[in-house]
């Protein structure tokens, strides 16, 4: 059980509290139905696969045949337009992933998030070409530069958000008598930082002209809010309209024949497939795409299916399920709630992920989160045992892969790879 929390809630406010909603709930006659089933055919092949494998602890799953159409989503939405495809390493920190994806759509471009990451892209690929997904602080990159002569020589382009970060990154050039090559990021909707119009752009181009120690690269411009927006399809050319204001200052700045040879970066997951007619990038970065998480579940994605999950053994089957300290109130529980008749207690748990298969299986908000054994309900019509598996589909990718170790591979009925991940890195 999750720990408590000192002065939280004391018992007896917990009780009231949870007196109070059950009878709440029943004199407005609210009964929430049984949602509970058994495992589909798909889910009970790769139970299947896993027992064979002698799978005794919570793993992650990759299904290589959704990989690939997921793969083949992309090369199809992309087969008729300019855009060149740039592999988001923080999503898919896996060499064995990054070798599925570069080698199916033919790129070496990969946007990287932190330090430790550009080593570890750079040991998989030593040529690919780096583009930074965030400003680093610039004691960052200064050590990641020192950490390996290969970094220089790769000639990552770092993302700069303004002046004063091109004034760092330039001195950190100096004082190492190399030359950096820096993209800009610009705001072009998110406002999650960059530069916010053409007048900042502006003046980043005119800083980065000052010194001989800085390389403008290009643009970079993310635009995730797009499909969230009440009016998606007005939010995705507010975008274009930014990025265009802001590429026409580098063309203004830097000549239209000089635009030619710069990375024009823009899109993510979410909003790749809308960039299709994009007048002004020439790349877009995609990651999460790739396996699909439960958070990319949105219309823009429609083609894609899922392709990651988490399976982990069920520990201990408790029937009829009961909550410390409101053991009497757990036949009212039940009759509300036809999904909170049994618990099931799992090995490991507390991960961005939500139950998948079975279904009808929920997190209880009264017993609380655990990473230790999870406790999971549902009703009746779940039949689990001890032993038995339950999966879990990762609401995101880039922090979750990393947790379980090696990754395994989910082919025609059978476990047939383990890809090790990258080191853990923030």
């Amino acid at each position: 059980m999750a720990e408590p929390r000192p002065g939280r809630w004391s018992r007896r406010a917990l009780i009231g509290g949870a007196v109070s909603l059950a009878g709440a709930a029943a004199y407005v006659g609210v009964h929430r139905r049984d949602r509970g089933g058994p495992h589909s055919e798909y889910f009970l092949a790769v139970a299947r696969a896993l027992a064979a494998a002698g799978v005794a602890r919570p793993v992650m799953v990759i299904d290589r045949a959704r990989l690939a159409a997921n793969i083949a989503a992309v090369r199809q939405t992309l087969a008729a337009t300019h855009l060149a495809t740039r592999i988001v390493v923080k999503s898919l920190p896996v060499p064995g992933l990054l070798d599925a994806v570069s080698a199916s759509l033919g790129t070496e471009r990969c946007m990287v998030f932190n330090g430790p990451m550009v080593l570890d892209t750079l040991k998989w690929k030593p040529t690919a070409d780096l583009l930074l997904g965030k400003p680093l602080p610039a004691v960052e990159v200064a050590r990641v530069l020192d950490a390996s002569p290969g970094v220089a020589l790769a000639s990552p382009q770092w993302l700069a958000d303004g002046v004063p970060r091109l004034h760092e990154y330039a001195a950190i050039a100096r004082a190492r008598g190399i030359r950096l090559r820096v993209n800009l990021e610009i705001d072009v909707g998110l406002h999650r930082g960059g530069l916010a119009g053409p007048a900042d752009v502006a003046a980043a181009l005119d800083a980065i002209a000052g010194v001989p120690e800085l390389q403008f690269s290009g643009l970079m411009g993310y635009d995730p809010h797009v499909p969230k927006m009440p009016r998606p399809e007005s939010a995705y050319r507010a975008v274009v309209q930014s990025y265009g204001a802001a590429l026409d200052v580098v063309r203004a700045r830097i000549g239209p024949e000089s635009t030619a040879g710069l990375t024009l970066n823009t899109a993510g997951s979410p909003t790749y497939r809308l960039h299709v007619g994009d007048p002004n990038a020439n790349e877009v970065a995609i990651g999460s795409a790739f396996v699909k998480p439960r958070d990319f579940d949105l219309e823009t994605l429609s083609h894609h299916v899922p392709a990651a999950f988490i399976a982990t053994p069920v520990l201990k089957v408790v029937d009829p399920l009961r909550i410390p300290g409101l053991e009497a109130l757990g036949g009212l529980f039940r009759a509300l709630d036809a999904n909170a008749e049994r618990g099931f207690f799992v090995y490991g748990g507390h991960w961005l992920a939500e139950p998948e298969s079975p279904p009808g299986l929920e997190y209880s908000p009264i017993y609380g989160r655990s990473s230790n054994q999870e406790l999971l309900t549902g009703s009746h019509s779940v039949s689990l045992r001890p032993n038995d598996y339950v999966f879990l589909r990762p609401t995101q990718s880039e922090a979750v892969l990393l947790q379980f170790g090696d990754l395994l591979v989910y082919e025609n009925g059978a476990i047939t790879d383990h890809w090790p991940t990258f080191p853990v890195s923030a």
